[in-house]
């Protein structure tokens, strides 16, 4: 579990953000940008009749998530880069911080004051992540980003979908770069998926797990988090 570094390297806390940080999916963006994009009674059509294709999304995940990724954000093609961008503050206020668990800041800011530098390490979209990131104070994120054609977006993205075995590669490479100690270092999830990630690190912590993660982490011993949003805790945000 340690990344063989010396006694002078930094510890680090790496964050899954979708389902960790935050009660959404890369599914919950994009409606939301496509949705400003519409009518309000054709914003409800549409929304119904892509309701069924997430089904089909869901059922991708299960098998694989890397692939549900590379499929799903074809869902971008075409669509203009620099207005949906330009939008990310707006979606981080209407979508994200009423789906932000309450426990998040709390948890990121203690890493702070104990000096671990904190990453986010996620399959989302770079520019969906950032207005989160900057508002935790959180400088280094490690996301996919779409690539761009004559202004609109290409759907595809400009590497290998961050997940799985992936995003555990891209933690031992920041870590190599970075001078992190794994061993020292704390890594949260809340899906399988997140396992090869945990697995690195000699603190690995399991938020609002799903089944199979939850049963690996009672039989490993590892901590599991229940965190709420404010509407599940029955408060409102001020």
């Amino acid at each position: 579990m340690s990344s063989g570094g010396t006694a002078d390297d930094r510890a680090a806390a790496f964050f899954d953000v979708d389902g960790t940080l935050t009660n959404t999916t890369i599914v919950h963006y994009y409606v939301y940008f496509r949705r400003r994009r519409m009518s309000r009674l054709w914003g409800i059509v549409w929304n119904a009749i892509y309701m069924v294709k997430c089904v089909y999304f869901l059922i991708l995940d299960r098998f694989d998530r890397s692939l549900l990724n590379v499929i799903f954000y074809r869902s971008y093609a075409g669509l203009p880069a620099a207005e949906i961008k330009a939008q990310a503050e707006d979606c981080d206020r209407d979508l994200v911080m009423p789906r932000q668990y309450e426990q998040a800041a709390a948890c990121v800011q203690a890493h702070h004051m104990a000096q671990r530098e904190v990453v986010f390490v996620t399959g989302s979209i770079d520019f969906t992540i950032a207005p989160l990131a900057k508002r935790l104070g959180v400088k280094s994120v490690v996301a996919p980003a779409l690539l761009e054609c004559e202004g609109r977006f290409s759907g595809e993205l400009d590497g290998a979908p961050v997940g799985q075995q992936e995003k555990a590669r891209r933690v031992m490479i920041y870590s190599s770069e970075h001078g992190i100690d794994l061993a020292r270092s704390y890594a949260y999830g809340d899906s399988i998926a997140d396992l090869p990630m945990l697995e690195l690190v000699g603190h690995p912590q399991v938020v609002n797990p799903d089944r199979a993660l939850a049963a690996i982490a009672k039989r490993r011993g590892w901590p599991i988090h229940k965190w709420t949003t404010a509407a599940e805790s029955g408060r409102t945000r001020p």
